[in-house]
């Protein structure tokens, strides 16, 4: 529900927003501190923040609309338009009360200064952070060093509460300037700076040209201006006087020059979204020139021409800061406790973006049960972490998200892949978000000792390829082959956590692609040669110490043709309990003996599936839309052969 005003005074506390400070910083903090030490049900939602999120999770992404906001916008500026009063801060309502120790993040808005820009956002955000947003009122006159100064204060005091934990600078636009003046002039704070658009490209962009033409511009034109600007500063022109528009595009013009001449000062870790397209300012040029000069700085483009980012339906800012790492409640970024598992949006996002890979391959999930019968679904899977899943690794890993979903949708559990790093590298030179995001979101770890050990420890479900990356880039004629080393690598790591293993074989991608050119193929023609090279002189080689062909991981991407899709299949067979085999960690016989198990299982339900899928009637593309058609089954419902 969508309320019908903006709470920026406390008189007007009973509409969506509620203003903490009346300007002061001292009492915004005060009652921040307040609220997260309450005990017992809290009257903004009876959720105790000690609780921890479960996956898929309720985050209110997409409840929201740019819309929304504009209406918001247009009645909170009719409440405050007369207002000369102090900047001050809000917490939305919607923000509801975070988990136990959730650091702060202070939005800093852009020229509109409503503190509107989260609204997409607030319900997601304010489950993991303390969301605090900034309103400087529409006839406030204050010069920037206050605004900076108003910032700042709030920022040392919360460091002075709580100097463990860091404190988040989501600056948008002009905001942006904002947060990087802050953070130039305290360099001993933990800060976390997120800039949205930033506004250091004033000089280069169309809004000198707009002040311009402000000052030289009758009131009575004002109007017609606003509308021929619509596309690029809506907001401004319908929100903002122009002898308000005028003086805080003259301060952003200050904030943006000063900003610039103080880059080099900041040592806070920062994050740069921009929109690819914004036509406003030259933000994804800007982006790249931060990245320049910013000691610590990760860049993220997003395709779209919109300047407020934050109201696209499509950007999920939780979703970004979660895939770039940037989420922590203390000094430190960690792959364990700083995880938060997908919410449900994230879930639909990723489910949509494959819904063409599910409905191509309409994959057959099969299962084994204690009594070694196979059934159709996951019934055969633990309920209970934790739980190791072993399996062969298709061509270029096409199954992962494939298994991530299915784990989610049918046992609503969280299947915790170890990958690769490589997979795991941001591309931090163009920023164009990647894969690594959205396996990172989903939980996929730096492949090690270490980290199967965390994973098992904390009860997940664990996704595990011993064959690598060797296997997942395997060559001509090597369809659905086990390349895995001669090391119990695994097993001794189940046991020592009492987990459960659970060997699956899948099949299929023979039906679907067909390889032109391998690693070898590659390697024969001259300049790719060099290439390839290079790369892989650059990447990091796993497994350099271990014999055999496991160890010849070379870092490449294959040529394929696709073909008409046949259809995908996944066998997991009966678990293997590990708890009470304590002796397998110094027998070694013991343990290879169990990993010549695994192994074994695994190949005989790859060999299973392969005999199998002669008999589906359902195997062809053409017939499972057709059936489909005629009946309106669903892609995971399509029949299969009988296990």
């Amino acid at each position: 529900m969508i309320l019908s005003a903006n709470s920026f005074c406390v008189p007007i506390a009973r509409c969506r927003q509620r203003s903490l400070s009346g300007g002061d910083p001292k009492v915004f903090l005060t009652e921040s501190r307040r609220r997260v030490e309450m005990n017992g049900k809290n009257r903004m939602g009876g959720r105790d923040c000690s609780e921890n999120l479960e996956a898929l999770w309720d985050d209110g992404f997409g409840s929201q609309s740019a819309e929304d906001y504009y209406k918001l916008a247009e009645e909170g500026f009719t409440f405050s338009k007369d207002d000369a009063g102090p900047p001050r801060w809000f917490c939305p309502v919607s923000c509801g009360r975070p988990l136990k120790d959730s650091p702060l993040l202070l939005y800093l808005p852009g020229l509109d200064c409503l503190g509107l820009g989260l609204l997409l956002h607030e319900k997601a955000l304010g489950k993991v952070f303390e969301v605090r947003c900034l309103h400087v009122p529409v006839q406030n006159r204050a010069p920037l060093e206050d605004l900076v100064q108003f910032v700042e204060e709030a920022v040392r005091l919360e460091h002075a509460l709580s100097p463990r934990k860091p404190i988040y600078l989501v600056g948008d636009s002009f905001g942006g300037c904002l947060a990087i003046l802050v953070a130039a002039r305290n360099p001993t704070l933990d800060l976390v700076v997120i800039l949205v658009n930033p506004a250091t490209s004033f000089e280069r962009s169309r809004l000198p040209s707009l002040l311009f033409l402000l000052e030289a511009l009758p009131n009575v034109l004002y109007g017609a201006l606003s509308l021929f600007f619509l596309s690029a500063i809506r907001d401004l022109g319908n929100f903002l006087p122009k002898d308000t528009l005028i003086w805080r595009l003259k301060l952003l013009k200050s904030a943006a020059a000063y900003a610039n001449s103080h880059l080099q000062a900041v040592t806070a870790e920062v994050l740069v979204l921009a929109s690819s397209k914004d036509q406003l300012l030259p933000s994804n040029d800007e982006a790249q020139r931060l990245k320049q000069y910013l000691q610590n700085c990760v860049i993220c483009i997003l395709k779209g021409n919109d300047h407020k980012l934050l109201l696209k339906s499509d950007s999920n800012l939780l979703t970004i800061i979660k895939g770039c790492s940037k989420y922590r409640r203390t000094s430190y970024h960690g792959n364990m406790k700083d995880y938060i598992p997908p919410s449900m949006s994230e879930y639909r996002t990723e489910y949509e973006g494959h819904r063409w890979v599910h409905l191509a391959t309409s994959p057959v999930m099969l299962s084994t049960l204690e009594d070694g019968k196979v059934v159709r679904g996951l019934g055969g899977i633990p309920s209970e972490g934790p739980v190791l899943f072993i399996g062969n690794h298709m061509l270029l890993g096409v199954d992962l998200f494939i298994l991530f979903l299915a784990l989610l949708k049918e046992k609503r559990r969280m299947l915790r892949g170890l990958g690769h790093p490589q997979m795991l590298q941001l591309d931090t030179e163009y920023g164009i978000i990647d894969t690594s995001i959205l396996l990172r979101v989903f939980g996929m770890l730096p492949v090690s000792g270490i980290n199967l050990f965390r994973l098992l420890s904390s009860n997940s479900y664990v996704l595990l390829y011993p064959g690598g990356a060797r296997e997942a880039l395997h060559r001509k004629g090597e369809v659905h082959k086990l390349f895995w080393p001669e090391q119990q690598e695994f097993v001794r790591m189940a046991a020592k956590c009492g987990a459960t293993i659970v060997p699956f074989g899948s099949v299929g991608e023979d039906d679907v692609s067909e390889m032109l050119l391998d690693y070898n193929d590659q390697m024969n023609i001259p300049g790719l040669n060099n290439h390839l090279q290079e790369l892989n002189e650059k990447s990091l080689l796993l497994r350099q110490d271990v014999e055999g062909e496991v160890a010849n991981q070379q870092l490449h991407l294959p040529l394929v043709m696709p073909k008409i899709p046949g259809r995908f299949y996944y066998l997991f067979g009966k678990p293997i309990k590990t708890k009470g085999l304590e002796k397998i960690l110094n027998d070694k016989d013991m343990s290879q003996a169990l990993y010549a198990q695994v192994k074994r299982v695994v190949e005989t339900n790859i060999a299973y599936l392969i005999k199998r899928r002669d008999e589906d009637p359902y195997r062809s593309f053409v017939k499972r839309v057709v059936f489909q058609a005629k009946t309106s089954t669903p892609w995971d419902k399509v029949p299969t052969f009988d296990p």
